[in-house]
């Protein structure tokens, strides 16, 4: 969502290119509104301000008030009530306030509260939200409220009025601020799939959308999951190896194994439609994304492929440098950034595939790590977690906590969560972690045990994480949905929350 003053620039370059005169008798806004002060005629009058508290209340049931305050002079007045242009202008602006500007722009006057009541002002802020924030977007989906907005226009039949809007705000920042106290206290409902492998056990990679969950195992084979019913949908086979990494989109899945091969299949029928023959050791990861794959093997080389098309992959370039295994990479379209059991990080250039630095620090072989625009965090064998700066090549930070290697790791703008030998999952303050001045006990907010084997892979977005183990099973781990969230618990993590109401 944008800044306050980023809207507040937008409402006066709106405000300015209206002439003044339609301003004059608005000063009880201009008081109201910092950012439009230069807007406001001295001696002038104001808006109609409520008579009683009945009055109020009969505006914010949606009726319109009954009597007004009259103006010393009647042919200055450009009161809502008597000039739609006005109110539509007035409408533009105060559609880009945020909740809290907008609860006080309805206090100030019933004209003000008229004109937010007909724009329909806080379904078009919920509609904001939406548009701009993932949390917001994914709330409208998993509780239904989505029905009743973007479609629905004031004029249409059944459409709710804009009390019920201004009620569904508060409720949704209500259900974030439940998400926010169940991700720092661990409160959580969880399900479990038990894979039933035949052979080995484990399963080693998986991806999950809000259908399917797609597994990569120890046993050969990869299996899709119905999100909802937990139950297998589809077995694919043809690996002679572990499945070791997997990727999806909507046309494909593309999978590595200890067989040193990348098979491509069909994301709907499940058909292998590539076998892609390089690597001669183990792929140990792979990332594709906009044309482009990256695979990394035990072999200790990354291999850089053009993507057209599942059955259109050629190999592009070879990139060599490590002195280990290569055990994941990552990319964007500045850099590609690779890990190894050789202690070190190797930034290359996406464009040119050219070396670009390492980064050392680590103590023993990485395992894992997660490279989003200037940061890059690992996971490794010295049971550390560390942020980087990739531009700079410089350490921000070292999390310790894991007594065992850390297998698998990923961060969102606010959180890291991550796996380990130990069978643990831990949940850590990002924000705070990039904060130099917070002391390192207080970063990890919440350790969750739940698998009895080590943590091979993991998923999180902000209402899940999906973890997988050699434990054979699959947990999802769901903080929206907790049973216990209705009576909250104590807990020691302090509740500073993103969003407010008032």
């Amino acid at each position: 969502m944008e800044p306050d003053s980023i809207l507040h620039d937008k409402a006066m370059k709106l405000m300015c290119s209206v002439p003044r005169s339609l301003w004059i008798g608005c000063s009880s806004l201009a008081d109201s509104m910092p950012s439009l002060k230069c807007l406001q005629s001295s001696g002038t009058g104001t808006f109609a301000t409520f008579q009683s508290a009945s009055e109020k209340d009969a505006c914010n049931n949606e009726q319109p008030p009954k009597k007004t305050i009259p103006e010393k002079n009647e042919q200055r007045q450009i009161g809502l009530s008597n000039a739609r242009g006005l109110e539509h202008v007035a409408e533009n602006i105060l559609s880009y306030l945020g909740a809290q500007s907008l609860w006080a722009a309805e206090q100030v006057s019933k004209g003000w509260l008229r004109v937010c009541c007909n724009g329909m002002l806080w379904k078009k802020l919920i509609e904001r939200m939406i548009r701009t924030d993932s949390l917001w977007k994914g709330l409208a989906e998993r509780r239904g409220w989505g029905q009743y907005l973007f479609k629905l226009k004031p004029s249409d039949s059944g459409t709710p009025p804009n009390s019920f809007y201004r009620a569904l705000y508060a409720k949704i920042v209500q259900d974030i601020e439940t998400i926010e106290w169940n991700w720092r206290c661990g409160k959580h409902s969880l399900q479990r799939i038990h894979c039933h492998s035949e052979a080995s056990k484990g399963v080693y990679c998986l991806q999950y959308d809000d259908r399917r969950i797609i597994s990569g195992l120890r046993d050969n084979t990869i299996k899709v999951w119905d999100k909802n019913t937990l139950e297998c949908e589809r077995i694919l086979t043809g690996h002679t190896g572990s499945v070791l990494c997997l990727q999806y989109d909507e046309r494909m899945v593309i999978t590595g194994s200890s067989d040193s091969t990348v098979r491509v299949w069909d994301g709907s029928t499940g058909e292998m439609l590539n076998t892609l023959i390089h690597h001669c050791e183990a792929v140990l990861h792979l990332r594709f994304s906009n044309g482009m794959m990256v695979t990394c093997s035990k072999d200790r080389s990354i291999a850089v492929w053009t993507l057209v098309s599942p059955s259109d992959i050629t190999l592009r370039r070879v990139l060599v440098g490590h002195r280990a295994a290569v055990n994941v990479v990552d990319f964007d379209d500045r850099y590609i950034v690779s890990a190894s059991g050789d202690r070190t990080i190797k930034i290359w250039n996406t464009g040119t595939c050219e070396f670009v630095r390492t980064l050392n620090g680590h103590k023993r072989g990485i395992a894992c790590l997660q490279y989003r625009d200037r940061l890059v965090v690992s996971g490794s064998s010295d049971n550390t977690i560390r942020l980087w700066d990739v531009e700079y090549g410089a350490c921000l930070r070292v999390l310790e906590g894991h007594e065992e290697l850390v297998r698998c790791i990923r961060f969102d703008s606010k959180r890291i969560v991550s796996g380990a030998y130990d069978g643990k999952i831990k949940v850590w303050d990002l924000e705070a972690a990039l904060d130099p001045r917070v002391p390192a006990g207080t970063l990890c907010l919440r350790t969750l045990v739940e698998h009895s084997g080590r943590v091979f892979r993991l998923q999180f977005d902000e209402f899940q994480i999906v973890s997988s183990s050699h434990d054979d099973t699959i947990l999802i781990w769901d903080f929206l949905n907790d049973p216990t969230s209705q009576n909250e618990p104590e807990c020691s993590a302090s509740r500073d929350f993103t969003y407010s109401f008032r």
